[in-house]
């Protein structure tokens, strides 16, 4: 695993051993970060079930003012700490070790995330329980892109409802990418 692109380029990163991580292929990484290559630039990035934090730390690689990490287990919070050391973006990084519901409640109030990306355990429905406190949090604006990578299975027929709206879904072999957006 490594960062593909921008100052961190090549660096490569840690992950945990375990079934409890997936991470991200370079594939898939490559795709999205196509998908999201203007949206980048300056924004502040918000990475939810952060696992080895290399999804937020790419888009810091990329150009992005500020990542905040959010991961309640010991042994990946760990990793992307050591992760954040190494590539030496310590000035542009934060990590929140706790809940994700904890960390989004933490956080109203100090400004709102252009790009919110979710990668949680698949087929529990927690991005559902997220998206349902995105929906009335001050993190979340018209501009903001929340992301959310999920199992082949999952659905989003409840965003309507939520406040939001499904602007695209790329599907991969194995999972899927949804960029979902507040209804205007």
């Amino acid at each position: 695993m490594r960062i593909i692109a921008g100052k961190g380029r090549s660096l490569p990163l840690k992950t945990i051993e375990g079934i409890d991580t997936r991470p991200t292929t370079d594939r898939i990484k490559e795709t999205l970060f196509n998908m999201l290559q203007y949206e980048i630039a300056d924004c502040r990035f918000l990475d939810l079930f952060a696992g080895s934090g290399q999804i937020g730390l790419e888009a810091v690689s990329r150009g992005a003012k500020e990542a905040v990490f959010v991961e309640s287990g010991k042994k990946a919070a760990a990793c992307i700490q050591d992760n954040i050391n190494f590539t030496q973006f310590n000035d542009q990084c934060r990590l929140l070790q706790m809940d994700v519901m904890a960390a989004i409640r933490s956080l109203e109030e100090k400004g709102t995330f252009q790009i919110i990306f979710m990668d949680p355990p698949y087929n529990q429905e927690l991005e559902k329980d997220v998206l349902m406190l995105l929906s009335k949090s001050t993190l979340v604006d018209e501009d903001t892109v929340i992301i959310v990578e999920a199992s082949l299975k999952t659905g989003f027929e409840y965003l309507e409802e939520l406040g939001f709206t499904l602007d695209k879904c790329k599907k991969y072999k194995t999972n899927l990418h949804a960029f979902i957006s507040r209804k205007e």
